[in-house]
């Protein structure tokens, strides 16, 4: 089932009432609040250039229902950007992911991974499968094994990565929020919190096995207003595979997060 982006839309229950691989569309489709539940536990990991703060918002919604959330940033951006090094690779970001988990003793957890975060996310899947109840891939790349996310880089990316290299630098500048499609309201805070990217994890091919479709509970969602084909690629896979639950929106820009919190945690406490 596809939803119209008609915001005036009253507020079906489209998500309870979409199967495997089904796509809802938009922010007037999100479903009415659930019941409530058992608490669950959320790792939200960030794309490039961006940190933990990204997922503020959507943190705080889903931790006023009771929820575990943990937001970790990546070595070397965000708050831990004084740690930019040469030396940081694809790994140095799984095992981010996986101290995490292991750390925190976490288990039964949701594992949401956006853009760039698809990369270390499906690495860290590899070590500790046992630990992930559910994944969410959220306009997120879907690596295969050997891949490196050089070769499917934007081409903004890919060439300020290149010239970064050519000038022996760590790390490649961040682009405007504005190529994101951020909201504009959100533009300048979005601006102000973005950090070099380290040019190493894109250069390190990934290692995995098929550990990411083991996961029991698979969601892909997309918001095609942010052009990325490896993104759509990634979209239409899930959606012909039954194993994956799929959904679409085209009320916000690729930093979901930011310009649809509420709509994204009633998702994610639909589908985790």
């Amino acid at each position: 089932m596809t939803a119209t982006n008609d915001v005036a839309m009253t507020r079906r229950g489209v998500l309870a009432s979409a199967g495997a691989g089904a796509s809802a569309a938009a922010l007037g489709s999100a479903p009415a609040p659930a019941q409530t539940s058992a608490p669950k536990t959320f790792l939200l990991v960030h794309g490039a250039w961006h940190g933990g703060w990204c997922w503020r918002r959507v943190a705080d919604l889903l931790q006023k229902r009771g929820h575990k959330v943990f937001t970790p940033t990546f070595t070397g951006v965000g708050e831990r950007s004084h740690l930019m090094s040469k030396d940081i690779v694809l790994d140095t970001h799984i095992t981010d992911i996986v101290n995490v988990i292991k750390w925190e003793d976490l288990n039964n957890v949701c594992l949401v991974v956006h853009s760039y975060g698809g990369w270390p996310g499906s690495g860290a899947i590899e070590q500790v499968l046992d630990r992930i109840s559910s994944i969410v891939w959220l306009d997120a790349f879907k690596p295969e094994n050997g891949q490196r996310g050089f070769d499917f880089a934007s081409e903004f990316s890919r060439k300020a990565l290149l010239t970064a290299v050519e000038k022996g630098e760590p790390g490649r500048p961040a682009p405007k929020a504005e190529a994101f499609h951020v909201n504009e309201k959100d533009r300048a805070w979005v601006d102000s919190k973005l950090t070099a990217q380290p040019n190493g994890v894109a250069l390190q091919p990934i290692k995995l096995t098929g550990a990411r479709e083991k996961v029991a509970r698979k969601t892909y969602i997309r918001a095609p207003n942010y052009p990325q084909p490896a993104f759509d690629q990634a979209f239409a896979e899930c959606k012909a595979d039954k194993s994956w639950r799929t959904f679409e929106t085209t009320a916000a820009g690729h930093d979901v997060m930011v310009d649809a919190p509420d709509w994204l945690a009633e998702v994610l406490v639909e589908v985790s």
